[in-house]
C-alpha cells in the first residue's frame, strides 16, 4: 500500500487539504517550510493514539466492500452510513461533504533539474502575479493553471471542487511513483479540526474494487481503503497522531491482510489488538521522541510469533541442511542421478541464452574474461616452470578456452567457471618430478592418469556419489574456500613482491650524490669503458646511433648485453619509479573495486547510476588505471599473450601417444596417482558446486551434480591426449562470476533496501568468456597494454570478496573484538560466545593443517585431508551439542533425520 495523510489545515485563502505524511515501508513527513520530504524511517507513536484509533474503529461509520466509482460517490456513502443514533443533520452533511471534496494540495517529489528550473522561473512568476493584481478577477483562472502547470497545486477556493484529472500531468511526472512496487493500492487518510462539529466524526471505508479517484493522491494508483477523521478544537487530542497511528497499522503487513479479509468490526479490533500485542513501549525520559530512527537493514519476518527473527543479525546461518534437495537424493539405479540432472536442466536450456539478453551480463563477461586470461596467464607461468614447459602459457590458454567453453555449453550449473588451481599445480609438480627421478615421459605418464581419472569419475557419475555432497556442510565449505581465496590473496600479493626483484628499488639513492649516478656500456676486452666511433653517451648509457629513440630505454640496455657488453656504473641495476607506481597500480584497483562496488548503497547520484556504477565496477576500475598507467609512460610489466600457436616447448606435439616411451606397466600402475587425483577433482568441483548452489543465491534452474562431474571427466581425456592442463570448478573466480550477476528488484520503498531476486541463471557469459579466452592470442596488440599490477590488484579483490562472504570470517573478527561492540548475529543469541569461539579456531586449526600440507612435501595426501574435513566435522558431534551445531553449521543427514523423527 501507498498511503498518504492529508490535514486540513487554515490559511489566508480559506479551509485546505494538505499533503503532511506518506508512507510505503516507512514514513516520510513534510518537514516545517513545505519544501522537502524527510529522511524515511521508522514511525514512533503515542500510545494513547492508538487507545484513540481503537475508539474510533468501535464507534464510527464502517463501510467494508463498498460499490462506488467515485470520491463524491464514497464520501455520500460514508456520510449517510453513520451508525443509529449518531447520524448527522442534513446541513452538516453537505458542510462536510463540500469540504472532504476540495482538492487536495500535494507534496510533488520532482528532480533537481526541475527544481533548479523553478528556482529560475521564480522572477517570472512574480511579475506575472503583480499584473495580474490590478484586475484580478479577469485574470484568476489563467493564473490558476499557471500555477497548477508550474507543479505549486491549487489552493481551494470557496466553491467546493472534487479531486479532477486536472492534477494528473503532476501525478505522471512525479518522480516518487517509481520508487511504488508495481501492483500497489493507496490508501488515503484524512484528519483535521472543523468548527461546526460537536463531536468527532470518523469512518474507515474498504472498496469492493480498488478504483482510480483523479488526483486525491500525490501518484496515480488505484485507491483501495479510506480513514476519515474530523472533529471539534481540543476534543480528541492530536487528530494526526491518530492519523498516523492508522497510517502505521496499514503498513504493518499482518494488520493489512486483517483490513482486506475482515467481515465486521470484531474482525479489525481483534487485528488492532494483535498489533498491540507486540509493540515495544521505550519509557519516557530514556529517549528523545523527536528523534528519527533509521530503517533497519534487513526487515524482520512476517510471523513475528518467532523470536528470532530470520533478518535480525544479517548473518550467514541459518538452522538445518543447506543441500537438502531432491538434485542429492538416490535413485537407485545406474545413471539414475545423471538423468534426472539432464530431464532437469533441459527445460531451461533455451532460457539460458535468452535470459542473458542484459546490460549486466557485459559487464560480467569483461570481468570475468580478465580474471580468467590473468589466471591462465599465471598458472600457465607457473605449470611452464614446474614441467620444464611441458605445458606452457600457450597451453594454457587454449585449455581454458576449450575446456570452459565446452563445460559451460553442456553443464548442468553453467554459472561455475573451469580454471586451473593451486591444488592441481601442486600435483602436476610432483608428478613431474617423480616422473624425472624415474626416467619416464611425463606426458605420456600424465596421460594414463588422465584416462583412469576420467574412468573413476564415470564410476562415481553411475554410482550417483555425488550424493555423499550432503556431508559436505558448512564447515567442510569454509575450510576449502578460505584455502583458495587465500591462495588467491597470496600469489597475488607474492607476485607483486617479486618486482621488488626485476625492478629493485635504490634505497641507497642519494640527491647530494646524483652526479655519481652513471651507467655506461663496457664493449672492450679489458674491461675498461669505451665509446666507438659514432656512439654517444645518453643518460649516462652509450648508444648507437642507428637505434630506435621510440624504444630507448629497452633497447639501450638489451643491445648493449647483446653486443656482449657490460653494463657499469651505480645505476644500472635499478629502474625508476617502476615498482613504485606498480604497487600504486596494485592497491589503487583493488581500493576502487571495493569502493565502486559498494556504489550501489551510496547516496550520491540516482539509484540508476549507482546501479549501473556498481555493475561495471571491475571494468571501471580497471579501465581508470590503465589510463593512469598509460599517462604517466612507465614501463610497468603488461599482460603479455602468446602470439602463435606452437607448443611451448619444441619437443612436444599437439597429440600425446599413449605408447613407446614408458614400459607397459606404466599404464596399470597409473591407476594409483589417479585415485590421488579424482580424489581432489571430485572433492574441488564438489565443494565448489555446494557453495554455488546454496539456498542463499536463490537460483530457480537447479543444481546438476553429476552432469558437471561428468563432464569434468570426458574433459580429462581431451585434456590428457592433447597435453592440456586439467581443469575444475575455480571457486573464488566462480564465485566472482555468481556476485556479478545478482538481481535486486528494481524498485524499493524509501529507507528499503533493494530485495535480493536471485542470480541471472544463462550460459551464455561463461561461453563468451571462453570464446574470448581462445580470441585472446589475436587480441596481444591490445591487451599488451594491460599492466599486470591492475590485473593482480583485482585478483587481490576477488580473494578478499570471497573471503567476505563466509561466515568463518565473522567469527574470526568476533575474536577481536569486545562483547560490547560485537553485531546482533543471530547464532550469537543461540550459542555461548565461548563455544563459538571454540568452534572458529578449531576451524582456523584445519584451515593451518591444509595450508602446511599444500606447501609441503606432504602435498601428495592433500586430496586426503580435504576428505578428512568431514571427519572431523563428524567429530565435532562429541564436542558440541546439536543445537549449538545447527546454529554454527547444518547437521549432517543421519543426525538431521534422526532429530526429526
Amino acid at each position: 500500500l501507498f498511503i498518504q495523510l492529508n490535514q486540513l489545515l487554515s490559511t489566508p485563502a480559506g479551509l485546505e487539504w494538505r499533503e503532511m505524511a506518506r508512507w510505503i515501508k516507512f514514513e516520510e513527513k513534510v518537514e516545517d517550510g513545505g519544501e522537502r520530504w524527510s529522511a524515511p524511517h521508522v514511525p514512533a507513536l503515542p500510545l494513547h493514539s492508538l487507545f484513540q484509533l481503537r475508539t474510533c474503529l468501535q464507534k464510527g461509520t464502517l463501510l467494508l466492500d463498498l460499490n462506488a466509482l467515485s470520491f463524491k460517490e464514497i464520501i455520500d456513502k460514508a456520510l449517510s452510513g453513520q451508525p443509529e443514533g449518531v447520524e448527522l443533520q442534513p446541513e452538516l452533511r453537505e458542510r462536510l461533504a463540500a469540504l472532504l471534496l476540495l482538492q487536495p494540495q500535494h507534496q510533488h517529489t520532482q528532480s533537481p533539474l526541475r527544481l533548479l528550473a523553478q528556482l529560475g522561473l521564480a522572477p517570472c512568476r512574480e511579475k506575472a502575479k503583480s499584473w495580474a493584481e490590478p484586475g484580478a478577477q479577469l485574470s484568476e483562472t489563467p493564473l490558476k493553471e499557471q500555477v497548477r502547470q508550474d507543479g505549486a497545486g491549487l489552493r481551494a477556493a470557496a466553491a467546493p471542487r472534487a479531486p479532477s484529472n486536472a492534477s494528473l500531468p503532476l501525478q505522471l511526472r512525479n518522480q516518487f511513483k517509481k520508487k511504488v512496487p508495481l501492483g500497489s493500492e493507496a490508501a488515503h487518510i484524512a484528519v483535521g479540526e472543523v468548527e461546526f462539529l460537536e463531536k468527532p466524526f470518523a469512518a474507515f471505508i474498504r472498496l469492493r474494487r480498488a478504483v482510480a479517484l483523479g488526483s486525491l493522491a500525490e501518484v496515480s494508483l488505484p485507491s483501495r481503503f479510506l480513514f476519515i477523521l474530523l472533529g471539534p478544537q481540543a476534543k480528541v487530542k492530536g487528530y494526526r497522531e491518530v492519523g498516523r497511528a492508522m497510517a502505521t497499522l496499514l503498513t504493518d503487513e499482518l494488520f493489512q491482510r486483517v483490513a482486506r479479509q475482515a467481515e465486521h468490526r470484531e474482525d479489525l479490533i481483534a487485528g488492532m489488538e494483535a498489533f498491540m500485542d507486540d509493540l515495544t513501549v521505550p519509557p519516557p525520559g530514556k529517549w528523545d521522541p523527536n528523534a528519527r530512527i533509521p530503517p533497519p537493514s534487513c526487515l524482520p519476518s512476517l510471523h513475528r510469533s518467532n523470536g528470532d527473527m530470520a533478518g535480525a543479525g544479517g548473518d550467514k546461518a541459518s538452522p538445518g541442511h543447506p543441500h537438502a534437495g531432491e538434485e542429492l537424493e538416490r535413485t537407485g539405479r545406474l545413471f539414475g542421478g545423471l538423468l534426472r540432472d539432464i530431464r532437469r536442466k533441459a527445460p531451461w536450456y533455451s532460457s539460458d541464452f535468452s535470459d542473458a539478453l542484459h546490460p549486466q551480463c557485459l559487464s560480467a563477461v569483461l570481468y570475468i574474461y580478465l580474471a580468467t586470461v590473468t589466471n591462465a596467464i599465471t598458472f600457465g607461468g607457473m605449470l611452464g616452470d614446474a614441467t620444464a614447459n611441458m605445458q606452457g602459457v600457450l597451453e594454457s590458454f587454449l585449455g581454458t578456452a576449450f575446456a570452459g567453453f565446452i563445460f559451460c555449453l553442456f553443464s548442468g550449473q553453467p554459472l561455475t567457471i573451469l580454471s586451473s588451481t593451486g591444488p592441481m599445480l601442486v600435483f602436476e609438480r610432483l608428478l613431474f618430478s617423480f616422473s624425472q627421478d624415474h626416467s619416464l615421459d611425463y606426458l605420456e605418464f600424465r596421460l594414463w592418469i588422465g584416462l583412469w581419472v576420467a574412468f573413476f569419475g564415470m564410476v562415481l557419475v553411475a554410482t550417483e556419489a555425488s550424493h555423499l555432497v550432503r556431508y559436505f556442510t558448512r564447515f567442510t565449505e569454509e575450510g576449502f574456500c578460505a584455502l583458495i581465496s587465500l591462495i588467491f590473496i597470496y600469489d597475488s600479493l607474492k607476485k607483486m613482491l617479486s618486482l621488488a626483484d626485476t625492478f629493485p628499488i635504490n634505497w641507497q639513492y642519494r640527491l647530494d650524490n646524483v652526479t655519481s649516478y652513471s651507467c655506461v656500456c663496457n664493449l672492450s676486452s679489458a674491461g675498461e669503458p669505451k665509446q666507438p666511433q659514432g656512439w654517444w653517451v645518453v643518460g649516462g648509457c652509450c648508444i648507437g646511433p642507428h637505434w630506435d629513440p621510440d624504444t630507448l630505454l629497452d633497447r639501450r640496455r638489451s643491445q648493449c648485453l647483446g653486443r656482449g657488453g657490460q653494463l657499469l656504473g651505480t645505476s644500472c641495476p635499478y629502474v625508476p619509479d617502476v615498482t613504485l607506481i606498480s604497487f600504486l597500480l596494485f592497491g589503487g584497483t583493488f581500493l576502487s573495486c571495493s569502493a565502486l562496488k559498494r556504489f550501489r548503497s551510496s547516496r550520491y547520484f540516482p539509484a540508476g547510476v549507482r546501479k549501473l556504477v556498481s555493475d561495471f565496477a571491475i571494468i571501471l576500475a580497471i579501465l581508470a588505471f590503465c589510463a593512469v598507467d598509460a599517462t604517466l609512460g612507465l614501463e610497468t610489466p603488461k599482460l603479455l599473450v602468446p602470439s602463435e600457436l606452437k607448443p611451448t616447448n619444441p619437443e612436444r606435439g599437439w597429440i600425446i601417444s599413449p605408447f613407446g616411451a614408458n614400459p607397459w606397466w606404466v599404464c596399470l600402475v597409473s591407476a594409483v596417482p589417479a585415485v590421488l587425483v579424482t580424489i581432489l577433482i571430485f572433492m574441488d568441483q564438489q565443494i565448489t558446486a555446494v557453495i554455488l548452489n546454496r539456498r542463499e543465491y536463490k537460483l530457480q534452474k537447479g543444481a546438476g551434480f553429476h552432469l558437471d562431474l561428468l563432464c569434468v571427466s570426458l574433459l580429462m581425456v581431451v585434456t590428457s591426449a592433447t597435453g592440456l592442463p586439467w581443469y575444475v570448478s575455480a571457486t573464488v573466480i566462480s564465485l566472482a562470476h555468481m556476485e556479478s550477476l545478482r538481481k535486486e528488484s528494481a524498485t524499493s520503498a524509501p529507507g528499503e533496501h533493494p530485495e535480493f531476486l536471485g542470480i541471472r541463471e544463462q550460459r551464455l557469459t561463461g561461453i563468451a568468456v571462453f570464446i574470448l579466452t581462445g580470441l585472446s592470442v589475436f587480441m596481444a596488440p591490445v591487451l599488451k597494454h594491460i599492466p599486470m599490477p591492475v590485473l593482480y590488484g583485482v585478483f587481490l579483490h576477488m580473494g578478499v570478496a570471497a573471503l567476505n562472504s563466509i561466515q568463518l570470517t565473522d567469527r574470526v573478527r568476533l575474536l577481536l573484538m569486545p562483547a560490547k561492540h560485537q553485531p546482533d548475529l543471530a547464532y550469537l543469541r543461540h550459542v555461548p560466545l565461548r563455544r563459538v569461539h571454540l568452534f572458529t579456531i578449531i576451524q582456523l586449526l584445519c584451515l593451518a593443517l591444509l595450508w602446511v600440507v599444500k606447501s609441503t612435501v606432504a602435498a601428495i595426501i592433500f586430496p586426503v585431508m580435504l576428505l578428512a574435513l568431514v571427519g572431523i566435522r563428524k567429530a565435532l558431534e562429541r564436542v558440541f551439542s546439536l543445537h549449538d551445531l545447527s546454529w554454527l553449521d547444518s547437521l549432517l543427514p543421519e543426525t538431521a533425520r534422526r532429530e526429526a523423527d
